[in-house]
């Protein structure tokens, strides 16, 4: 099985920003210790700042991976252009957020990227992406 987890802006400072929302843990700390949990699947990561990266590399894989875990960050309540990316490929998507995003500011309530998920994991910390692994397996 091949998955691919790919992260929006700001998630690579995980470990330092905001560690009362986001813990202390960096994603690659993270990142290595998921792998560890579940050496049968191929597993991969992607971040980028760049909206129009995220949705090259969405194209890029998907129609090829077995899922996708998506966490398109503050891209999720603004861009249009990675909900149509999500939309126009045949890999499932699930839609991950470390944070409850509905406790939050109210901008954050909108996403353009769930209705063309196969599902939503919110709110359970870096958890949220074994979560969404685990939906794959």
């Amino acid at each position: 099985m091949k998955i691919i987890i790919i992260n929006g802006p700001n998630l690579n400072l995980l470990g330092k920003r905001e560690p009362e929302i986001y813990g202390n843990m960096t994603f690659a700390d993270y990142f290595s210790e998921l792998k560890q949990r579940y050496p049968s699947v191929a597993l991969e990561y992607y971040q980028s700042n760049i909206e129009g990266e995220l949705i090259d590399k969405i194209q890029q894989v998907g129609f090829s991976y077995d899922g996708i875990i998506l966490n398109a960050a503050a891209y999720t309540h603004t861009s249009v252009g990675i909900g149509d990316a999500v939309n126009a490929i045949a890999t499932p998507v699930i839609e991950v957020h470390i944070s409850n995003t509905f406790a939050r500011e109210t901008f954050r309530h909108q996403s353009f990227v769930s209705a063309n998920a196969k599902g939503i994991i919110i709110g359970f910390g870096l958890k949220s992406y074994e979560l969404a692994l685990q939906s794959f397996l």
